[in-house]
């Protein structure tokens, strides 16, 4: 059993107001930046919410989540996308399947972040993108001290094995674009 599993209310995930805080668009758009990227592994996918957008936008989807009832709730808002049961430490898919590997407000969720950073690489062929809660306090999100830090990020990353990675600070979260 994973113990981070999220339990929530699945329509609260998609409620319009954590839609607009999450700034879905503006992460699809720097996620997609100096493409083309033709497939996507969205993990800890929820119900889809990002592998939705992404496949708006031409990508062909899969999503990976630890909770079967998200997996029930992404096949519905995604029906052309391929959802599979597993945790983010050790995906269920072969070295270099996708072009694009995306974690949407999950790596602070880990049981374990160079683990999962590990994987996010080793499943990816050009790209990770990770969105995550900026390390301070806000009326929504986990507590900080659930939160990563930047620095501990960084630490994190060199030692997945990326060398190179892009830091864009948006209004309620921050996204990380980590070059394979």
């Amino acid at each position: 059993m994973h113990e981070k599993r999220f339990e929530g209310n699945i329509e609260r995930l998609r409620a319009p107001e954590r839609v607009e805080r999450l700034e879905v668009g503006q992460v699809i758009d720097l996620c997609l930046e100096n493409g083309p990227f033709d497939n996507l592994l969205d993990v800890g996918t929820g119900t889809g919410l990002f592998a939705e957008a992404f496949a708006r936008r031409g990508l062909q989807v899969s999503g990976v989540d630890v909770n079967p009832e998200m997996l029930v709730a992404a096949r519905r808002f995604v029906p052309g996308g391929d959802f599979h049961e597993g945790i983010a430490e050790a995906l269920p898919f072969p070295d270099d399947s996708f072009d694009l590997v995306f974690l949407g407000v999950v790596l602070h969720e880990s049981e374990h972040v160079l683990k999962t950073l590990q994987e996010a690489l080793r499943v990816a062929m050009k790209r990770v993108c990770i969105l995550e809660w900026p390390y301070r306090d806000q009326p929504f999100g986990p507590p900080p001290a659930h939160r990563l830090t930047p620095e501990d990020l960084a630490v994190y990353f060199k030692q997945a094995g990326f060398r190179k990675w892009k830091k864009t600070d948006l209004t309620n979260t921050v996204l990380y674009c980590l070059e394979v």
